[in-house]
């Protein structure tokens, strides 16, 4: 079995599902692991360029799984998987895959950008998928794993109960629970925006909420 790190980890434990499809799945480790682990019965890796496609096709050899070379959602029927994960892309990658085929998209899907969090939260509000867990697996850097779920068009619960804006920003789960790597994290970034006298717009925007979001927290 392939040694997944913290970040596919933190992944994999928000994965159990009959068949999983993996977009951009490279070696398929995800697959792999998920498979060996029996969290799910069978896997498809969806890669769009031939050399990770091959890579993929020969590690889920002697498996229940299949690779398929094709163009994200392009690689998959509707109703042909019951969960999917996207992980390691920029969020405005992962976005424009959801957007293109969106009858194509599973119940449960994991997402995993590696910046811009924030399109993630939107894309999901928008397109009637409730975040309904997310994590930050801290690796090289942190890491923010969204764990979303299909469920109408009503106003996802979780940012009701939160800074709405703040919640798009630095994720409504993360501000609820409190944790104190995450707190922890809020205050260096603070410290790190601070240090400039001129920083860009979306930067002072996500400043300030965490200067919001730690205020509240230092007055409790």
């Amino acid at each position: 079995m392939p040694r997944l790190d913290e970040r596919l980890k933190t992944v994999a434990r928000q994965i159990k599902a009959a068949t999983h499809a993996d977009i951009g799945s490279d070696h398929a480790n995800l697959l792999v692991a998920l498979l060996r682990s029996g969290r799910i019965a069978r896997g498809i890796a969806i890669e769009n360029k031939q050399q990770p496609f091959t890579q993929s096709r020969n590690a889920l050899r002697n498996l229940n799984a299949e690779a398929r070379l094709a163009d994200g959602l392009d690689g998959l029927e509707i109703g042909e998987a019951d969960s999917l994960s996207i992980c390691g892309m920029g969020a405005e990658s992962i976005v424009a895959i959801l957007e293109r085929h969106p009858a194509r998209i599973p119940k449960l899907i994991v997402l995993q950008p590696n910046r811009r969090a924030d399109l993630i939260r939107k894309w999901g509000i928008s397109s009637g998928y409730h975040l309904v867990d997310e994590q930050i697996a801290f690796g090289h850097w942190p890491y923010t794993i969204l764990t979303y779920r299909k469920a109408g068009s009503e106003l996802d619960p979780v940012y009701q109960k939160v800074d709405h804006q703040a919640g798009l920003l630095l994720g409504p789960w993360l501000l609820q629970r409190r944790d104190t790597e995450f707190v922890e994290m809020l205050r260096e970034e603070r410290a790190y925006w601070l240090q400039f006298k001129q920083i860009s717009d979306s930067s002072r925007e996500r400043l300030d909420a965490i200067q919001r979001v730690l205020e509240v927290w230092d007055a409790s």
